[in-house]
């Protein structure tokens, strides 16, 4: 049985776009969100005077998508005052330390580099980073505890607005599995059209169409304005691919909706919930209305 999480979360300034603090009960780790333009207010915050691993957020000027530096340092604060100068994407920033003395340099070097990794490996946001920082040697058991810390860290950013560390879809099931290899699975919705093979998962934040899935190579003029630019951003980001006369999705990918999806694939407007099958046949749209 899935245990649920407890977050407290106070705003210093009595507003959702100021100071925030946050915790989860139980855990000894906490987070600091602060808005660029409050970044100097920091030195007032004895949770920002220790070692800790910060993100700054904002947006990558090449791409206009969402972007995320990740760094650590012994005396947060003072190192996030140097970033004012040194970076201009960002527009706040999110830090997480220790209540206790027991997180050293090695530990926030050690998460530094597993949350690069972990960025990277999500895909969600462009990471600012130039390198993969190495990663610190840490005793057995320090190792443990810091993978816990992450997925608190991972928990309570989530919390925060920013979604950047989670996978797209579940962990049983990833980009390195060959979609044919993955068709009985009850998780998986087949789409519904002749030419082409896809597959995607519902989650909680839409569908998230598998890479490997494979769509029509010219759009119709029937296709909504909105739905267009996703597809043609897609291509533009080589996310979709020509191979012969079919395109081809590169990666996971997370649509708004079933209709999105199949959409966006098909090259012309269609009802999601009726294209999106699973195993059994059964579309989306008879399991929500049978509440399968």
């Amino acid at each position: 049985m899935v245990k649920g999480r407890q977050i407290k979360i106070y705003l210093a300034d009595g507003t959702v776009t100021g100071i925030r603090h946050a915790e989860i009960m139980g855990w000894t780790g906490q987070a600091l969100a602060v808005p660029r333009n409050r970044v100097k207010d920091l030195s007032e915050w004895d949770e920002s005077q220790k070692p800790g691993v910060y993100f700054l957020f904002g947006v990558d000027a090449e791409t206009g998508n969402d972007a995320v530096y990740i760094g650590e340092a012994e005396h947060v604060s003072n190192r996030i005052q140097q970033h004012l100068s040194g970076k201009d994407f960002w527009n706040e920033v999110v830090c997480f330390t220790n209540k206790d003395e027991n997180i050293t340099k090695a530990h926030v070097k050690y998460l530094e580099s597993r949350l690069v990794t972990l960025t990277n490996q999500a895909k969600r946001f462009e990471l600012i980073n130039g390198n993969q920082p190495p990663q610190a040697v840490l005793p057995r058991g320090d190792r443990d505890s810091m993978e816990e810390f992450i997925g608190n860290i991972r928990l309570l950013i989530g919390a925060l607005g920013y979604r950047f560390l989670e996978p797209l879809v579940n962990k049983k099931i990833t980009t390195t599995v060959a979609v044919e290899d993955i068709a009985n699975s009850v998780d998986i919705y087949n789409l519904k059209a002749k030419k082409y093979q896809a597959k995607a998962q519902q989650t909680d934040e839409g569908v998230v169409v598998l890479a490997g899935s494979e769509g029509s190579e010219t759009a119709n003029s029937s296709l909504s304005k909105g739905y267009t630019k996703v597809r043609n951003n897609l291509i533009d980001k080589g996310k979709l691919v020509l191979v012969g006369k079919k395109l081809i999705l590169q990666e996971d990918v997370l649509f708004a909706s079933p209709s999105q999806a199949a959409a966006v694939l098909l090259g012309y407007p269609c009802s999601g919930p009726e294209y999106w099958l699973d195993k059994d046949g059964i579309s989306l749209k008879q399991k929500e209305s049978l509440h399968l």
